[in-house]
């Protein structure tokens, strides 16, 4: 499994691909309604699906240590183009929530960059303060504020969805890298409970979340709520299809996150599954009526630029983490996934 994980990783994503097209196909009616075109999604999301794939080979033939020497970059840029979202003229309120950048035709969310700033970031920190996990300054402290600082502008933005995602993400990474267990249970209680009273406090929001017990009324067929029309159009069969695919890119980036051959890219493996799978676990809850709604894309296969491109970037990453592994004779710097990822409490 382990030789051909990568192999099966991009099958399974080109499958969601093909599956993700079809949909939009199948939901052109709401393309005539709102822009009066049957093939704008079509088109919108072909341009980004290109663009999506560009990034995905480029990631694949960088070597990820490229990302360990970079993430300030990254971390800026983020930070940049979230506070662009609060400059007039180039940050856009849509549906409430100012969440895009963009000129004319062309936008993006600027939180799709913070996802992937926060595992560069994270991944490089606990590679680099390796040997002191066991301090509570470096170990907890200062992860959780650098994270801290972007979610706090995308919750500003109104986006409790992606705040609750990459908190998630964070508090996964950190276990792996050896955070003591208890403090992240009672931090991880804490935040929930400050969700839910931001929640509470923003009516637009808590209407969100309390729309799924009535999922009749929600609108994006193609974007959050594109699976419930997977089920509709093309039955159960293709249905439990996606979520075996998801499986499979999950037990895939474990693979190569197991075969890593350095802290740094086990623990950047592990945030880029958490952000896939979280985000998947997520959306799939919300569209069956089990979790309130968060407003978060089905990834690979909602309509959305941004978080397409995002997603296949990531891939992009985890395929030259694999190339890495398998280039290494004989993977003598790999180090057992127990000694690097058992929590220290």
């Amino acid at each position: 499994m382990q030789r051909n994980s990568a192999y099966f990783l991009f099958l399974a994503v080109l499958a969601m691909l093909v599956i993700g097209v079809v949909m939009l196909f199948s939901t052109s009616a709401f393309a005539h309604d709102a822009h009066g075109d049957v093939y704008f999604f079509i088109k919108r999301q072909s341009l980004w699906l290109g663009i999506g794939l560009a990034v995905l080979i480029a990631a694949a033939l960088v070597d990820y240590h490229f990302w360990y020497h970079t993430w300030w970059l990254w971390f800026l840029l983020a930070l940049g183009t979230l506070a662009l979202c609060f400059v007039p003229h180039f940050g856009l309120r849509i549906n409430g929530s100012r969440r895009w950048v963009g000129a004319g035709p062309i936008t993006f969310q600027p939180s799709e960059i913070a996802k992937i700033a926060a595992v560069f970031f994270l991944a490089w920190w606990f590679a680099r303060f390796e040997s002191r996990t066991r301090n509570l300054i470096f170990s907890f402290v200062i992860p959780i504020v650098a994270t801290g600082l972007l979610v706090s502008l995308i919750i500003t933005e109104v986006d409790l969805g992606t705040s609750a995602l990459i908190g998630a993400t964070t508090f996964v990474m950190m276990f792996v890298a050896g955070t003591n267990a208890i403090l992240l249970g009672v931090f991880s209680a804490s935040a929930l409970g400050g969700f839910i009273f931001t929640a509470t406090c923003m009516p637009e929001r808590m209407s969100r979340l309390l729309a799924f017990l009535h999922p009749e009324n929600l609108p994006y067929a193609h974007t959050d709520f594109i699976f419930p029309m997977i089920g509709e159009e093309l039955g159960l069969r293709v249905s439990l299809l996606v979520v075996f695919l998801f499986i499979v890119i999950i037990v895939c980036g474990m693979m190569i996150a197991l075969h890593a051959k350095d802290r740094f890219g086990m623990l950047l493996s592990c945030g880029i599954v958490s952000l896939l799978a979280l985000q998947a676990a997520v959306n799939i809850g919300v569209t069956t009526s089990l979790l309130p709604n968060k407003g978060l894309p089905l990834p690979f296969i909602s309509y959305g630029g941004s978080n397409l491109a995002a997603c296949l970037f990531s891939v992009g990453i985890l395929l030259n983490i694999y190339r890495q592994a398998k280039l290494e004779p004989g993977n003598k710097k790999r180090i057992t996934m127990q000694s690097r990822m058992t929590p220290r409490i």
